[in-house]
């Protein structure tokens, strides 16, 4: 009777196909043709993981705990009859397992701007299930669109530093898949860069002229002014 057998279809009943750490799943598998009694047999990466016997035409019920990283992957059932060797094996299920983020970073090249600069912020977060979403705020306004990185590599923005009001504190937030798991940066602030000041150049050069000046008097002294002095005696 092995040829009656339909390949049975396995089918996530509860949990999700993305996972984190302790969750239960549970898997359905059925044959939906097919003489009782078959044999339904639960496979991770084609090693047994569960076998189950059904005597009518009900599915097949495999929980399983997310307990560690090698609990994820493929997965796929196989029904076959328990007088037969052969077999009918199902679709497969890829279970991956979701990591919380770490705290963002927030980050420029530069530390001091001045009125009329452009500058960049970098925002990222090192640990945490990819896709990462990020947002940049100044304050609690949101700067910026959101950016969902694909890669494990920072969200950028490019700021105009317009006028004074530009230098408040700047922070961005990161979240992925994981449930309830949004965190925020540090703050960053930009300070203002000091401008040189157009009578600098000008101080300097008088500076340099009074101390030539009182360099050429000091010289001048041995010279003419104690021969004019003698001479009047």
């Amino acid at each position: 009777f092995s040829e009656m057998l339909s390949n049975p279809k396995l089918v996530l009943v509860q949990g999700a196909l993305n996972v984190v750490m302790k969750q239960n799943v549970t898997l359905s598998c059925l044959s939906v043709s097919g003489s009782p009694p078959v044999r339904y047999t639960l496979f991770k990466h084609n090693q047994q993981v569960s076998a189950l016997n059904r005597s009518d035409l009900t599915p097949a019920l495999f929980t399983l705990t997310i307990s560690s990283a090698s609990d994820v992957g493929e997965y796929k059932c196989k029904a076959q009859y328990n007088i037969s060797r052969g077999g009918k094996y199902s679709n497969s299920l890829n279970f991956t397992l979701i990591e919380p983020i770490s705290k963002p970073v927030l980050s420029s090249p530069t530390s001091q701007a001045k009125k009329g600069q452009n500058v960049t912020l970098s925002c990222l977060s090192e640990n945490g299930s990819l896709p990462i979403t990020y947002l940049f705020f100044k304050g609690t306004q949101n700067i910026s669109p959101q950016k969902t990185m694909q890669k494990r590599e920072a969200a950028v923005i490019f700021l105009f530093i317009d006028s004074l009001s530009d230098f408040g504190t700047y922070k961005c937030k990161a979240s992925n898949s994981f449930p309830n798991n949004t965190k925020y940066s540090n703050g960053f602030n930009f300070t203002l860069a000091e401008e040189r000041s157009h009578s600098q150049p000008l101080i300097i050069s008088l500076g340099l002229i009074l101390l030539l000046l009182i360099i050429g008097f000091a010289l001048a002294i041995p010279f003419f002014i104690i021969p004019l002095y003698k001479a009047s005696e």
